[in-house]
């Protein structure tokens, strides 16, 4: 029984361990914090563009970008703060994101 809650115990912290929050920008894997180079604006616009020609949805934080291995959860905060809640792949460098809410 001991070696049972031991191993729920364990397997609860390793879940835990995985889920992050951060808190960003949603931007696009070309442009990344700078948008000036494609002359469109807003912001948003240009995020959206990028992303219709084979940019990926990422979030921007921390001075590091990660790309959301979900692209439609993303879409709708293009070129907003927000904060996200999710598992990171640090190697791979993409958030799987559980939650996505405009930052406050």
């Amino acid at each position: 029984m001991k070696r049972l809650a031991g191993l729920i115990l364990g397997t609860a912290l390793v879940v835990a361990a995985a889920t992050h929050t951060f808190t960003g920008v949603v931007t696009d894997t070309m442009c990344g914090a700078n948008h000036s180079m494609m002359n469109v604006k807003p912001d948003s616009k240009c995020v959206r563009e990028c992303v219709k020609t084979g940019s990926k949805y990422a979030l921007l934080t921390g001075g590091k970008m990660y790309t959301f291995s979900d692209q439609s959860a993303p879409a709708k905060f293009a070129g907003e703060k927000v904060t996200v809640t999710g598992a990171l792949d640090e190697s791979a460098g993409t958030i799987e994101a559980d939650k996505i809410v405009a930052a406050k």
